[in-house]
């Protein structure tokens, strides 16, 4: 008897680099954002199958929670007992099944192809079988069996919205704060939506209505892309617009609506990388005649930094300092300070679907320290009623209330909030609708379409 297998059913290019992105972010923690694109043009997919690749490949990884305990209901074993590559094959096939107009067949022909090119031949026969067992359900009956297997409230949440536990509950608390803990299933549900492109045209540098297909709600300087490659856009391809969520420029518009600008200020970007808000700051302070300083202090971030200010005029340093040092070394030298500090990211779990199951609660714990230091070394650093604004893309109370309270506590008084929702509100094209009272700004998905910004703007005397 031949040991030769059958021939392997044909896997598409578009499912081929889905794959292996995926299996990028599970082998050696890839970016999905920064892999996908390089993947689809080195592949050189068309327009539809750069759109299949993408859906399959972030559909997957926000859904990865839902996605492994519908996997393990089929299999009847743990995620964690299956063979990882194999394991990565039976999300993006279930995936298909379960949430695309993808016929049964097909999602399972492919899925055994791809199978066959990176599994056994009992691997392959496995895959068969359990993709075979959830097409015998319907999406729905396969729902009710989810939640059906969940112990308590919290668990149920996690398994339908596809978040870890431990970020429920986080973002149920972070919410409460604002006094709308009963939005928590609009926040989940808004995590696992695919964002709109959105770009920021610099200010003096391009025209938002030259930039894209529409004006975005909030931001003066955004404009929304209906599709393509923002690449495309000739302003984007010059470094005179930049794909930026519009949570991330009224970050940057706070800090230049704080109060009038003079000519002469000195202002910092602390930790600059990649280079975003920056380059939106940067363009604002060329055109009011300030001079602005970026700091990163990992060399290839810089290396990103200096590429996002390579289009706007003037000289602009860039550092590579410590930034829990800069107060030390340039006491009281800016009039304006954006803190964007390094945060789990859990405000932008749309865009990076991968960053919720990486995450761990000891990280919160591990950057509050971090967090603190470089916000007392932004108050070193500022001149005598000048504006820091505290920013970060977490709405995570230790990530955001706590390390403001606690650099209050810590200044004697020198250190005051200003009213961040008013300040903001004056430059921003809609109402934010924050809840009354608050000294901060907290963005939320689910009502303003952007990442869960965090601002706050604070003030010496």
């Amino acid at each position: 008897m031949s040991d030769r297998r059958p021939p392997a059913p044909t896997v598409t290019a578009a499912r081929r680099v889905a794959f292996d992105v995926v299996r990028a972010v599970h082998e050696s923690d890839a970016y999905a954002n920064l892999l996908l694109p390089v993947r689809i043009r080195r592949a050189k997919l068309s327009t539809k199958d750069a759109a299949l690749a993408t859906e399959l490949a972030y559909g997957t990884l926000r859904m990865l929670g839902y996605y492994d305990r519908v996997i393990e209901l089929a299999a009847k074993r743990d995620a964690s007992a299956i063979d990882p590559p194999i394991l990565d094959v039976l999300r993006l096939s279930t995936h298909q099944l379960l949430s695309m107009r993808v016929a049964p067949h097909a999602a399972v022909n492919e899925g055994v192809g791809l199978a066959r090119m990176v599994g056994s031949r009992s691997a392959t026969g496995f895959t068969n079988g359990v993709l075979r067992a959830i097409t015998r359900s319907t999406p729905d009956d396969w729902r009710d069996r989810v939640l059906g297997s969940a112990t308590n409230d919290d668990e149920r949440l996690s398994l339908e919205h596809s978040h870890p536990v431990w970020i429920v509950r986080a973002l149920r608390r972070a919410l409460a704060r604002d006094g709308r803990e009963d939005e928590l299933v609009d926040l989940l549900r808004a995590d696992n939506v695919a964002p709109a492109v959105t770009l920021a045209a610099l200010p003096g540098l391009a025209e938002p209505t030259d930039v894209g297909d529409h004006p975005a709600a909030f931001s003066p300087y955004g404009v929304y892309l209906d599709g393509g490659d923002p690449l495309d856009v000739a302003a984007v391809a010059s470094g005179t617009a930049r794909v930026q969520d519009e949570g991330s420029q009224l970050a940057a518009l706070a800090l230049t609506a704080a109060m009038p600008i003079e000519p002469g200020e000195h202002w910092l970007d602390l930790c600059a990388g990649p280079g975003g808000k920056a380059a939106l700051l940067a363009a604002e302070a060329a055109r009011a005649g300030a001079t602005f300083t970026a700091n990163e202090i990992v060399p290839a971030r810089a290396d990103l930094v200096r590429e996002a200010l390579s289009a706007v005029p003037g000289d602009i340093e860039v550092w590579q300092l410590d930034g829990t040092t800069v107060g030390g070394s340039h006491p009281q030298a800016f009039d304006r300070i954006l803190l964007d500090a390094p945060c789990t990211g859990l405000g932008a779990l749309r865009r990076r679907p991968e960053a919720r199951w990486r995450k761990t609660p000891r990280d919160v714990a591990d950057l509050a320290p971090l967090q603190s230091a470089l916000l007392d070394s932004a108050v070193a650093a500022l001149a005598p009623g000048g504006v820091i604004a505290y920013v970060t893309c977490s709405p995570h109370l230790a990530e955001t209330r706590a390390v403001v309270e606690g650099a209050l506590a810590r200044s004697d008084g020198r250190l005051r909030a200003l009213d961040t929702p008013v300040l903001l509100q004056s430059v921003a094209l809609a109402p934010l609708e924050q809840p009354e009272g608050d000294s901060a700004v907290q963005l939320w998905p689910h009502r303003h379409g952007c990442d869960a910004m965090f601002i706050a703007l604070l003030t010496t005397s």
